[in-house]
C-alpha cells in the first residue's frame, strides 16, 4: 500500500522578524536620531524568527504541541498537500511543519545570516539530513579527518553500507590535500568550525575555495562555535549544520538539530534535487523551487526519514537562544583564562586552546573567532591514563559526562568514553593521549572552577611517580 505524503512546503524567505524592520524604519524615518543598520546579534536572538500570536497576544512564541492541523474544507487539504499553500497559511502534520519549530528555524537562520533553516531531532540527524540531501549511492565526500566521533562513525560504517564513499584530509589547513581528495564522484566537502577536542580551527574560506574550484558545497558544523563566534556562509560555506542540544540550547535540556542553507543555489549539480519525482507531479525539486530547492528536498527528506524535533524542544531551544550571546562571551572568556591557568602548570604536557598564542590555530583564530575561540579545550596531563583517572574523580563542580556547551562545566576522558574504539595508533596521531581530558567550560565563577582544578591536579600528583625534579612522569 503507498502512502501519500504532502509537497514540500516551504516558508517565505526569512525575515529578521516583523518588529525589527519596524524599528528600523522608526529610527530612521526620527529626523533627531541617529540612522541605524541592522539589529546587533543579542537584539536580533531575542527578536528574530517571532510571529505575532494570533490567538492570545502571547509574547513568547506559543508552544504548538499537535500532532496534526485542521482543515477547513475539502480544497484546503488538497491545496496543503499539494504544497500551494505557504507556512504563514497552514500546516498540515507536525512531520512536515509545526509553528513553533518553524519561529526556531527563522531565528537560527537569521542568526547564522542563511536564507532557510531546516530543525531536525538531533545534531545527527541535522548531519545526516544535511549530507544526504547532497548524496546517493555511488557518490564521494570528502571530509576533514579532525572530526565529532559520531560523525566518523557516520561516515565509515553507516555511509558505506548507502555506497556513498568517504576520503578524510589529515591537514585540513592544506589546500592541495582538499584537491587531491576530490575523484569525479565528489559531491559535497564536509568539516567542523571548531573541532573537539584539539581545537584546530577551521580556515573555511580556504576550504570552501577549494570545494567551488571542485564544483561541489562546503557543509560546516557550526557547534562549538556558534553564530555569535563565527558565521561560516559569510566565509564561503554553502550549508551550516548545528547540534542545538549544545552552545545554543546551552542548558542541556533539549535535543535538536539545524541545517542552514545560504542564499541562493547550491554550486554545481545535485542530482537529488534535478531528479524528476512523482512527489512534485513529475517535475523536480530545482524545477519546482529554483534556489530553494535544497532546502525543499531537506524537508521532504526529513518527513520521510522521521527525525522530527518536538514541539517542545523547539521551544526550550528558543528559550536558550535569547542568551546565546551572554554565554557565549562569558564562557569564552572564562575557557581562554582556564586554558593559560592550566598550561603553566608542571602536571600539564599541553593545553590546546585555539585562544592560547602557542595554539598552532591561534592565528586562524584570531582572524576568524575575534569575539573569543569557545568554551572546550583539552589538557593533557603528564601522568598519562592514572593521573587522569585521578584528576576526573576528585572533581567536584564539573560534571563527568558526554556533553558540551551546557551552563555546568563539564570534564570526559575522550580516549576511554567516545575515542574508546579508535585505533591506538589512530589517537596518537590526532594527540588525543591517555592523559587528555576535554573540558566544557560553563558560565560559574572562574576562581571556583579553578580551585575545583587544583583538585584534580593534587589527586593527578598522588596517582603518578614523580621525577627527582618533582614533576609527573
Amino acid at each position: 500500500m503507498s502512502v501519500t505524503l504532502p509537497s514540500p512546503t516551504l516558508p517565505s524567505p526569512i525575515l529578521p522578524s516583523p518588529a525589527l524592520p519596524a524599528f528600523v524604519e522608526s529610527v530612521s524615518a526620527a529626523g533627531d536620531l541617529p540612522p541605524v543598520g541592522p539589529p546587533g546579534f543579542s537584539t536580533a536572538q531575542v527578536h528574530a524568527g517571532v510571529l505575532p500570536d494570533p490567538g492570545h497576544g502571547a509574547r513568547v512564541a506559543p508552544v504548538h504541541l499537535g500532532a496534526g492541523f485542521v482543515f477547513a474544507d475539502f480544497d484546503e487539504a488538497a491545496a496543503r498537500f499539494a504544497g500551494e499553500t505557504g507556512e504563514d497559511e497552514g500546516y498540515v502534520y507536525t512531520r512536515m511543519g509545526n509553528p513553533t519549530t518553524a519561529a526556531l528555524e527563522r531565528r537560527v537562520a537569521a542568526l547564522e545570516g542563511g536564507a532557510e533553516a531546516v530543525a531536525v531531532g538531533s545534531g545527527q540527524a541535522a548531519i545526516s539530513t544535511a549530507l544526504l540531501g547532497l548524496l546517493r549511492s555511488g557518490d564521494h565526500l570528502v571530509a576533514a579527518d579532525s572530526l565529532y566521533e559520531g560523525s566518523r562513525g557516520l561516515f565509515r560504517e553507516n555511509f558505506a553500507r548507502f555506497g556513498i564513499e568517504v576520503d578524510l584530509v589529515r591537514d585540513a589547513r592544506d589546500p592541495r590535500a582538499w584537491r587531491d581528495a576530490v575523484r569525479p564522484t565528489t559531491r559535497a566537502f564536509f568539516a567542523e568550525s571548531i573541532p573537539n577536542p584539539r581545537n584546530d580551527v577551521l580556515d573555511v574560506r580556504l576550504v570552501a575555495d577549494a570545494a567551488h574550484a571542485a564544483g561541489v558545497p562546503l557543509v560546516v558544523d557550526n557547534t562549538l562555535a556558534t553564530p555569535y563566534l563565527l558565521r561560516p556562509l559569510e566565509h564561503g560555506a554553502d550549508v551550516v549544520v548545528h547540534s542545538a542540544s549544545k552552545f545554543l540550547s546551552g542548558h542541556g535540556g533539549a535535543l535538536g538539530g539545524v541545517v542552514v542553507t545560504a542564499a541562493g543555489a547550491l554550486p554545481g549539480t545535485v542530482a537529488n534535487l534535478e531528479e524528476q519525482t512523482a512527489v512534485l507531479g513529475g517535475a523536480s525539486y530545482a524545477q519546482r523551487y529554483g534556489e530553494r530547492a535544497y532546502p525543499g528536498y531537506l524537508r521532504a527528506l526529513a518527513a520521510r526519514l522521521g527525525p522530527t524535533l518536538a514541539p517542545f524542544n523547539s521551544f526550550l531551544l528558543q528559550q536558550g537562544i535569547e542568551t546565546l550571546s551572554l554565554r557565549m562571551a562569558r564562557q569564552s572568556a572564562s575557557a581562554l583564562e582556564i586554558a593559560s591557568w592550566l598550561e603553566a602548570r608542571a602536571e600539564v604536557d599541553r593545553v590546546d586552546y585555539a585562544g592560547l598564542a602557542s595554539s598552532p590555530s591561534h592565528a586562524l583564530a584570531r582572524r576568524y573567532l575575534p569575539r573569543g575561540a569557545g568554551a572546550v579545550l583539552a589538557v593533557s596531563l603528564r601522568g598519562g591514563r592514572p593521573a587522569a583517572r585521578a584528576f576526573l574523580d576528585a572533581l567536584q563542580l564539573f560534571s563527568r559526562m558526554t556533553h558540551l556547551g551546557d551552563v555546568r562545566s563539564l570534564a570526559l576522558h575522550p580516549a576511554s568514553t567516545t575515542h574508546a574504539h579508535r585505533d591506538p595508533v589512530e589517537l596518537a596521531a590526532d594527540g588525543i593521549g591517555p592523559g587528555v581530558l576535554r573540558l566544557s567550560i560553563g558560565v560559574e565563577d572562574v576562581p571556583d572552577l579553578l580551585a575545583d582544578l587544583r583538585l584534580g591536579l593534587a589527586a593527578a600528583r598522588a596517582a603518578t611517580p614523580v621525577s627527582a625534579t618533582g614533576v609527573a612522569r
